[in-house]
């Protein structure tokens, strides 16, 4: 339908009453036909014209073609998916930057950005061994050359001759390069004790999150009241949030209990899986550990309690354990969860679903942009693994250079071999600086009235609680936005801090937080976090 706006000249009163046509003031007259736009119309001083109300026509008739995909057309899952850590803030963050090189005066000379685990980015250098054979597979005249160590050229000639053409540029098998997934197998095995692990059982994967993503679509069907739920914690990563709005699966909350250091309760996971029954059908337990973005590392004890549970409500679990390098509290320690089913014994081995993801974005690699992973599946069905397979092989491969750089962080060098001593120096302050960074950030947010942080125990962020007066509350609430959302943008423009408030991974009613990474250089971080002290500051004092 048309909507013509018109003043009328070259056609007649009776002929726009005869098309529908209202006369209003000013001889302007609004028109709406259904076939072609009058020839006495047009002879008029068009004024404007509309398709369906809302579509503009040029001024000499032309209808533009309607566009197939439009807001109200696309699928209406993806609308509902939020990814907070590279949100508005970020988006304005990017602004910011650009003014700042543009000569635009601010309050600051540079914008930090601690909103996200990118640690390349942050200033954390890479891992010389991983980039030399890298650089050998990229371009491998480079096994000529002298000033390469001979380990690293010969991880480099294994890795190509495992590629199709002997290039890293060809397409690999669907579940990735057949001799990675047999290190990573490996290394496995060695991580967790001797604990068998079976190369079939590898997925070698575009990062962790494709892997997750992958094992979701996997486990949501159904509709109504038999829609699948999936259990995460709140506070999440927001990969998991937007992962099932996409797939239109059910999101079920369970709080971490932020006053036990952001510990896990069974009986919080019980209540939360009791109260979703009602309104769905939960068929999976999502594990962030050590945790994000809240730094827990969770005990051993609390890993088989969690297995018992999955054992007894029939959940499939998903183990996130992509900062399983990243432990840096006295006390704490890594435990796989596979390592932990297996020393249940057969009960539990022998039948808990459990698929564990790991990847190279994180730990002392920090190699996000390699997209390299894996995930390990176990006592899965094997005709829901074919399916698996088959799901994997419509996206081809993985990225093979990311496969070649999971493959050495799962075989590195060994005693004995030329790269070794300097591969453990450059992991052991990678680490190092990362255990320092976690507990200044601790000591420095507590020294701050209206901030409490809980110790940072593993992965690399903290994830402080904070006081926000009621009067910047009720001026929030005004313009629409979350208080931690409106506390973080104003420290963005009056610092140049980029942190991610908390409402963005979610947080218990009326409480507040936000998630700052652990990752600038020491000096950088010492002034970040007297900038955040200084801002809160101010802020509370302004709004009280």
């Amino acid at each position: 339908m048309w909507y013509v706006v018109t003043n009328g000249r070259g056609w007649d009163e009776d002929e726009a009453t005869q098309r529908g046509g209202l006369r209003f003031g000013g001889g302007l007259v609004v028109l709406s036909c259904a076939g072609s736009i009058p020839q006495k119309c047009l002879s008029g001083k068009l004024e404007a014209v509309y398709v369906d109300a809302s579509r503009k026509m040029s001024e000499n008739g032309v209808v533009p073609r309607a566009k197939v995909l439009t807001i109200d057309t696309m699928n209406p899952t993806v609308k509902n998916v939020e990814y907070a850590v590279r949100g508005p803030i970020v988006a304005r963050a990017v602004e910011l930057e650009r003014e700042l090189s543009e000569g635009m005066k601010k309050p600051f000379a540079e914008v930090i950005k601690a909103n996200i685990g990118d640690a390349h980015a942050m200033g954390q250098q890479p891992i010389t061994f991983f980039r030399q054979v890298l650089a050998l597979c990229s371009y491998p005249e480079l096994l000529n050359d002298s000033t390469f160590p001979e380990d690293a050229k010969s991880r480099a000639y294994r890795i190509l001759q495992s590629c199709g053409g002997n290039s890293m540029g060809s397409y690999s098998a669907s579940q990735g390069i057949d001799s990675v997934r047999q290190d990573v197998a490996h290394y496995i095995e060695r991580r967790d004790g001797g604990v068998p692990c079976d190369p079939d059982n590898i997925y070698l994967t575009t990062g962790a999150s494709d892997g997750i993503m992958t094992m979701l679509k996997l486990l949501v069907c159904g509709e109504g009241a038999t829609r699948t739920g999936v259990m995460i914690s709140i506070p999440q990563y927001p990969l998991y949030s937007a992962a099932l709005a996409e797939l239109g699966a059910v999101q079920i909350n369970y709080y971490l209990n932020e006053e036990k250091c952001w510990s896990l309760d069974i009986s919080e996971l019980q209540r939360a899986l009791d109260e979703a029954r009602h309104y769905c059908s939960p068929r999976a337990l999502c594990i962030i550990n050590p945790g994000n973005p809240t730094g827990q590392v969770q005990s051993r004890q609390c890993i088989e309690d969690v297995i018992r549970f999955a054992a007894k409500e029939r959940l499939f679990l998903m183990a996130d354990e992509v900062y399983q390098d990243n432990v840096y509290a006295e006390g704490c320690q890594f435990h796989s969860f596979k390592k932990v089913l297996f020393e249940m014994g057969p009960e539990y081995s022998n039948t808990v679903e459990l698929a564990s993801f790991h990847s190279t974005s994180k730990c002392y690699m920090g190699e996000c942009g390699f997209r390299g992973g894996y995930m390990e599946v176990m006592n899965m069905d094997d005709e829901v693994k074919a399916q698996l397979t088959k799901l994997l092989s419509v996206r081809l491969c993985p990225p093979v250079p990311g496969q070649a750089l999971m493959d050495l962080v799962v075989n590195p060098p060994q005693p004995g071999e030329p790269s070794y001593d300097n591969f453990i120096k450059e992991r052991t302050a990678t680490l190092s600086a990362l255990a320092e960074k976690a507990k200044l950030t601790e000591q420095v947010l507590n020294t701050v009235q209206g901030i409490s942080c809980n110790p940072v125990q593993g992965a690399m962020y903290s994830f402080p609680h904070i006081t926000i007066p009621e009067k910047a509350i009720k001026e929030a609430m005004e313009q629409g936005q979350q208080p931690d959302m409106f506390y973080c943008m104003k420290m963005l423009e009056e610092t140049g801090i980029c942190l991610v408030p908390g409402s963005g991974f979610g947080q218990k009613e009326g409480t507040y937080h936000f998630r700052m990474t652990i990752l600038p250089p020491i000096d950088k971080l010492q002034i970040l976090l007297i900038k955040v002290k200084e801002f809160h500051q101010k802020f509370t004092q302004q709004y009280s």
